[in-house]
């Protein structure tokens, strides 16, 4: 008889571990609240226009790919990747000067000679000593954590010297570069982990890397196409995916996780669970108070969160000439940052970042149209900060804004629809305290520290996503499901 496993939310990270234990002949079922998949991947649809709601291009696909070749399948038959190129536009002092990113290592070379003379060299260092360290560390990202003797493994004490130990992301591109605006061209991806690159640790200078060497890539149809593609993948394979099915809690027998109470009351048994949702929501709302001690509220509430974001969707009558990917630096970065992520209070001068997938994707909005996606990094719900009063003042600030440092003038007249989204809303979505990057990733709250991917409070329960080994970010979170799969497939026996 096949052994039943749930899976409860239907984010990428779900997903993915779905489609990897489908793919070896395992009854699975996942569970998912919303009417669609994907989560913080999800789309959202305003009249003939559709957006991104989270994340907006693909980082090395290649760990899809060998999700989905792990399955059986070719992820070329599900998805239409296009890599862009140039990766994206940074604009610095009040969208004044602006700097190209690209792939193209002798283009990127020239570029930076020709902006910030004396730089070139430091940028061939990087790439070379950022390969050596990206091999070195993905090991401790495909493998599981679990084990504070893991620490003393083979795998770990090789990485160490790369590890960047008690330095910040910041410090370590202070290596290769003088110029302050490079440094923040190559630290700024620390915003994925939710996190200030003067406290990011600084090996996390791989994430740059990781652009450089594998550029970025758009799924036509937008970045929701991904959980599609994976849904549609795991009912091929014999899965079952139930949408506005959310569940209300474990079943459990002392400390052994034996199935689900879905929203509706049906009661359903399982012989092992997977959570994908947000890992401190699902602690605080699916396990009754008192059952967990290390991951109890409290405890949770100790923990140090990433920041959110302030979303904006809007649908336009007209085109712009403009990149598909453009950020906005403050003028005082450093200063926005710190703010955002320690003292907790919304910036006067604040950094926000631009999509305009329009440019090369025509199924987004009607011809001659454009699907605009605008985000601001703002403190989570620890803040305290009342959206209801701050999201339209904020709102209208980054309308100023785009008309004043980017090249989007004339945008707030053309627009036709509109949707604003605050931390409010990703809290409730499931997220934690709006926390939109999930737990913070410090020191110690990675690897053996960050929640494991077989949880270690409860029996027959495990873990995916941003909130276990080895973090957030969509590629570690595959890599997350890669482990977490295997952990299953092992307790159940099944050769992989």
């Amino acid at each position: 008889m096949k052994r039943r496993v749930a899976v409860i939310g239907a984010g990428p990270g779900g997903l993915a571990c779905a489609l990897l234990l489908a793919g070896k002949g395992v009854d699975v079922t996942v569970y998912e609240k919303q009417t669609q998949v994907g989560g913080r991947t999800s789309a959202v649809k305003l009249g003939d226009y559709t957006f991104d709601r989270g994340p907006t291009f693909l980082n090395m696909p290649h760990i899809l790919e060998n999700v989905f070749h792990e399955a059986g399948l070719r992820l070329e038959d599900y998805l239409d990747l296009k890599a862009l190129d140039p990766m994206y536009t940074l604009y610095f002092k009040g969208g004044t000067e602006e700097f190209t990113m690209t792939t193209d290592r002798d283009r990127m070379k020239e570029a930076i000679e020709r902006q910030f003379p004396g730089n070139g060299e430091g940028y061939d260092r990087f790439m070379a000593e950022q390969a050596l360290k990206l091999g070195k560390l993905m090991p401790i990202l495909q493998t599981r954590h679990d084990r504070l003797t893991d620490y003393l493994s083979p795998r770990v004490l090789t990485a160490l010297p790369r590890l960047s130990l008690g330095r910040s992301l910041y410090d370590v591109l202070s290596d290769y570069f003088t110029s302050e605006e490079l440094k923040y061209s190559f630290t700024f991806q620390a915003k994925y982990l939710g996190m200030s690159a003067w406290e990011c640790p600084g090996g996390f200078s791989i994430l740059s890397y990781m652009e450089h060497a594998y550029g970025v890539h758009h799924p036509i149809g937008g970045m929701h196409q991904v959980p599609l593609a994976m849904q549609r993948a795991i009912e091929e394979l014999g899965g079952t995916v139930q949408l506005g099915a959310g569940v209300e809690q474990l079943i459990l027998n002392g400390k052994a996780v034996e199935g689900v109470i879905l929203e509706s009351g049906q009661h359903e048994l399982f012989d092992e669970v997977i959570i994908g949702a947000d890992f401190a929501h699902a602690m605080n709302h699916l396990v009754p108070e008192g059952v967990l001690k290390k991951w109890s509220r409290p405890k949770i509430d100790r923990k140090k969160f990433s920041c959110s974001t302030f979303m904006l969707y809007l649908g336009v009558n007209r085109t712009f000439d403009a990149p598909h990917h453009t950020i906005y630096f403050a003028e005082d970065y450093e200063k926005n940052v710190r703010e955002m992520t320690q003292t907790l209070e919304l910036s006067d001068d604040f950094s926000f970042y631009v999509q305009n997938p329009s440019v090369i994707d025509s199924t987004l909005a009607p011809e001659g149209k454009s699907a605009m996606y605008v985000l601001v990094p703002v403190p989570n719900n620890y803040s305290e900060l009342d959206w209801s009063i701050e999201g339209p003042k904020l709102r209208r600030r980054v309308l100023d804004a785009l008309e004043t440092r980017s090249p989007y003038q004339g945008i707030e007249a053309a627009i036709e629809v509109e949707e604003m989204f605050t931390p409010d809303d990703w809290e409730a979505m499931g997220i934690h305290q709006g926390a939109t990057f999930n737990l913070g990733h410090q020191l110690t709250q990675m690897m053996y520290f960050r929640p494991h991917n077989q949880f270690e409070e409860l029996d027959h329960l495990y873990l995916v996503g941003g909130g276990t080994h080895p973090g957030s970010g969509l590629p570690t979170i595959f890599e997350s499901a890669r482990i977490t799969a295997e952990l299953v497939l092992k307790k159940e026996g099944v050769r992989t």
